[in-house]
Order: C-alpha cells, then structure tokens, then sequence
C-alpha cells in the first residue's frame, strides 16, 4: 500500500455539497491493452455525448505509482456524500493475461486532481480463504450504502479452485478512511452464469438500477435488474431483454444523470471503434443517441461519468492543460 500525489491540507476543506450547481461532466477511462494506455485518462464535456480530452490525451496519474501491476483499468468515479470524490480500479495489465489480476486499487480526493491511493491484493488480504485463489477481480464500482453510512464496493470474481467457477458479483464495505475493504467479500447476486461490469444507480424513487454484462451466453448484452435492497436477494427482479441499442458487441457500460435529468446509458462498441450514448426518462427504455469514434487523443475503453461544477471544472482545466 502506498499514499502519493495527495496535498496533505485538502482534507481540512470543508465538504463539498451535492446542491451546486453543475455546469459540466468528467469522463474518467482507460485508453486501450497496451501498458502505455492501461492508465487513467479525463475528457471534459458539457451537454454529456461529445468529449474534450484534458492534458493532451496523456494520463493524469501514472499507473506505475498507484498499483501493484503497473496497470490500471476500468475507473470508476463517484462524488461521495461527504465531500470527497472516490475512483476504484482494476489493477491489471491484460499484456500478462486475461486472469492475471489479482486486486484494486482505492482512491480518494477532494479536489479530483490529487489523489491517495491504496492497493487490495486479494491472496495476501485473504491468505486461507477462497479470495486467495482469484484469477481477476473486475471492474470494480463504489455505491454509497445510506443505512449503513458506508461506501460499498462492488466487483465480480473468478478463482482457479473451483470455488467461483464463473464470473460473479461481490461487494465489500471501505473502511473509514477508503484505504481497505472491510471483512470478506459477500455475494451480490449470481447470475449462474458469468456476470461482468456491473454498475448501480439509484433512481429518484428510491430503486436501485443494477446493470452487468452478460458473459455466458449466446446473446452477450447489458441485463438490469431492479430492487430497493441491495442486501436482499428476495427484492430482486430481473427485467427482461438486453438494454443496449446495438447488436454490436458491447462492454463496459456506464450510467449517469444528466444536468437537464434525463439519464445516459454509454458503453464500449469495442469491436466497432466507437462509444454509444443513449439516453432515457426511466432507466428501462433506452434510445441510441449518437455514436462517437474512438480515435486521435480520444479512444476511451470502460469509464465513468460524474457531473461537476464550475469550479471544479476550472481546476481540472487549470491542472491538466491542453496544448494549443
């Protein structure tokens, strides 16, 4: 574990409230296999379908100072409830192999330019138990759980032992302080089939939207299920039919609420060479709203969008230029 690129009196500032206004959106991804590109990359937006990359395209933290591989993938960024803003990672470099990952990383920062940063490595963590014997934990997302007044992390797993034989979705609670998970991992849900790239909202009725990728089986999509208990496998209901507006191979997807309410559903065409944003009133109906091309400075892989104000934006623009 590690701590680097944090300005030690940010954490004094007081928290920053969800009711300013936001004028704009971040984008957090990776850019592509190789190692020079499993890293973490911004683009800037301000109506949430087209995307300005900030610092020439270049990363805004090097992998090699942030995770055991020295290769990050699959950032997710969320705007906690208490001020700070949180991004979880795959630690991972795909050159060493598709099960060749062995954990996260946890990140945390006020100001979304300065970074903390701690690693999870599943077998040293969990020396005895079947976590010991994963081959890649994917994906992982933050929720805030508002009973438990913890942030969850959620992930899916798969072991060489036999014990999780597909990939299949856990989750975890950060301790205080968002270096470390807390306890044993517990199942979310099981598909009983391979479930990857999970990603959760909750809408303004309380319902929590749970979409993943289907892996295997013959029609590969995004699933959703709905419930209002993330804890309660009873409450689950499994909507029908895939949610992307596509029949491209799709991967990697990512929702948010736009400014003006509606919300977007956005994922990786990867066979394609484009991101797909759609967009929807209630989560179940989803319309294609544009393709955008992967190419010169932006060629995102699996990211995440959060909203952000005026002056956050100025200081991201301010911290990591583009050349003109």
């Amino acid at each position: 574990m590690g701590i680097s690129l944090m300005c030690a009196g940010l954490f004094g500032q007081a928290p920053m409230l969800h009711a300013q206004k936001k004028v704009a959106y971040l984008f957090t991804y990776f850019t592509g296999n190789a190692p020079e590109e499993e890293q973490i990359c911004y683009a800037i937006s301000h109506d949430g379908y087209n995307y300005t990359p900030l610092n020439n395209g270049e990363p805004i933290i090097g992998s090699d100072t942030i995770s055991i591989k020295k290769g990050v993938r699959d950032p997710h960024i969320l705007r906690g409830e208490d001020g700070y803003f949180y991004m979880v990672v795959t630690d991972m470099r795909s050159s060493q192999g598709w099960a060749s990952n062995r954990g996260i990383v946890l990140m945390r920062s006020k100001d979304l330019v300065n970074w903390a940063h701690h690693t999870v490595n599943f077998p040293e963590k969990y020396a005895g138990t079947m976590f010991a014997h994963v081959t890649r934990v994917w994906a992982p997302q933050t929720i805030y759980d508002k009973e438990a007044k913890k942030y969850m992390v959620y992930f899916s797993i798969l072991t060489d032992d036999g014990s999780c034989p597909y990939d299949k979705v856990y989750w975890a609670y950060a301790n205080e302080d968002f270096s470390d998970l807390e306890g044993e991992p517990q199942v979310l849900f099981d598909y009983k089939k391979s479930a990857i790239d999970t990603d959760i909202v909750q809408d303004e009725d309380g319902v929590y939207h749970v979409f993943f990728k289907t892996e295997g089986e013959q029609k590969k999509g995004i699933r959703q299920y709905l419930t209002r208990d993330l804890h309660d496998s009873s409450q689950w209901e499994l909507l029908p039919g895939t949610f992307e507006d596509t029949d491209k191979a799709v991967e990697g997807s990512g929702v948010f609420q736009r400014i003006e309410g509606d919300w977007v559903l956005m994922y990786d065409c990867y066979m394609n060479g484009h991101y797909q944003f759609c967009t929807s009133q209630d989560l179940k109906s989803f319309k294609r709203v544009q393709d955008t091309a992967t190419q010169g400075k932006f060629t995102p892989r699996h990211g995440t969008v959060i909203a952000i104000t005026k002056k956050e934006l100025k200081r991201l623009e301010k911290a990591f230029p583009n050349d003109k």
